[in-house]
């Protein structure tokens, strides 16, 4: 928008608020009335188009009723991320390449009120003392941070779910594994390995876990435990379904993941989902996993060994106990990992998948790994993107469970 329109978007919403009847609610249709006259006699005398009337109108009853300037953002489909970095710079996420929106907000005061619409809505609160929160409204997990914290804020992240959550065709589809591996990952679900799924940020976590969920049988009973609920798995009758709770002012105590997997031992779980480990909560996920409970979760790393590396420093957040009894219980917990990446061309793509070996290195002292397939690049199309091939690399050598499953690996 030009700094004309600027103004004259300004001077339509105060006629506005000018003209309301605080005493009576006003539904939306009465509120375009409203800004249609006030509009039309804002530009009797201007020369403006019937595009620039339409945003200007839609901007004002945003502005008033909705999340201002990024409620056009919310409403764009393609849109998967909104992140605003105070008032003027507001970037968003389209097909994996990010942009710098148009839209801004007109004071740092207003933007300090959809702070407050957004975290109200969701019974939190957000202030100077507590100047971060978490939040899942809107079919969407948002991120508030505040000064004094935010040198430059507030700042808002939204991440957006989606309405229909990605199968393992449409992966495929978008060239982020192939049919065969999609068979293989099939089979050892069904058979009960336990999953570990790792990547860097924005690879592909959550989506991957909540496909690869689909291939639990239906007749299990399976529990999800998330900070943010984001998993949207369907068409499982016995599906329970746990999230985190942060304290509040009002006397709530926290609830956190590691409250919910213990809790989730006593619910008769056939399979426990936990959305991504982060700490001390890899002790109880690992003792699940331990304890004859089918397990699948997310954590960050950047490749399948540092995910390894990561896990053992996680489990010693929460318990002290010597480096090789934490060795052998993510071996013995953990039959595979899945790591996804995000390459050069944005692209989101499965790199490799990796079986973790039940006996420790005898040298070493540390976990080795038996590589099954790996992504390798063969070049550049014309279009800039990716080119490459899932080779397979090792065959799997724990089978037992394959076998007690009465399944066999696609030839």
């Amino acid at each position: 928008m030009t700094k004309q329109d600027d103004e004259l978007k300004h001077r339509v919403r105060q006629r506005v608020i000018g003209d309301l009847d605080f005493s009576k609610d006003i539904s939306d249709d009465e509120m375009l009335e409203l800004i249609d006259k006030a509009l039309f006699d804002e530009i009797r005398h201007l020369s403006v188009s019937t595009g620039q009337r339409k945003q200007i109108r839609m901007q004002v009853f945003y502005s008033i009723r909705k999340l201002d300037a990024i409620q056009e953002l919310l409403d764009d489909p393609e849109v998967t991320e909104i992140m605003v970095n105070g008032t003027e710079n507001i970037f968003i996420e389209k097909n994996g390449a990010i942009f710098k929106s148009a839209n801004h907000f007109d004071s740092v005061e207003k933007l300090q009120d959809v702070v407050q619409q957004i975290v109200a809505s969701c019974n939190r609160v957000v202030n100077e003392a507590s100047p971060i929160v978490d939040a899942r409204i809107y079919g969407s997990r948002i991120n508030v941070v505040l000064n004094p914290v935010a040198l430059n804020g507030p700042i808002i992240t939204i991440r957006r779910f989606p309405e229909n959550p990605f199968t393992m065709d449409n992966l495929i589809t978008l060239g982020a594994l192939s049919d065969y591996i999609k068979e293989y990952l099939e089979v050892l679900v069904k058979s009960g390995y336990n999953v570990f799924i790792s990547g860097g940020t924005g690879s592909g976590k959550t989506t991957f876990l909540n496909a690869l969920s689909n291939f639990i049988p239906k007749d299990l009973r399976l529990i999800t435990i998330e900070d943010n609920a984001e998993l949207q798995i369907r068409e499982v009758p016995n599906l329970v379904q746990l999230e985190a709770r942060n304290a509040n002012v009002e006397g709530c105590k926290e609830i956190t993941i590691r409250d919910l997997i213990k809790s989730s031992l006593r619910m008769r779980p056939d399979w426990i989902v936990v959305g991504e480990v982060r700490g001390e909560e890899t002790v109880d996920m690992l003792q699940a996993m331990n304890t004859g409970h089918m397990s699948m979760s997310t954590g960050h790393a950047n490749s399948a060994k540092d995910m390894l590396s990561r896990l053992e420093t996680m489990v010693l957040m929460g318990m002290e106990i010597p480096l090789s009894a934490v060795r052998g219980q993510i071996a013995s917990g953990i039959d595979i990992i899945v790591h996804l990446g995000r390459l050069r061309d944005r692209s989101r793509k499965l790199l490799e998948i990796c079986e973790l070996e039940k006996e420790l290195d005898p040298l070493t002292g540390r976990i080795c790994t038996n590589r099954l397939f790996q992504f390798e690049e063969k070049g550049v199309d014309n279009n800039g993107r990716i080119i490459g091939t899932w080779r397979k690399v090792g065959e799997l050598k724990n089978t037992e469970k394959l076998m007690a499953a009465g399944f066999k690996l696609p030839s």
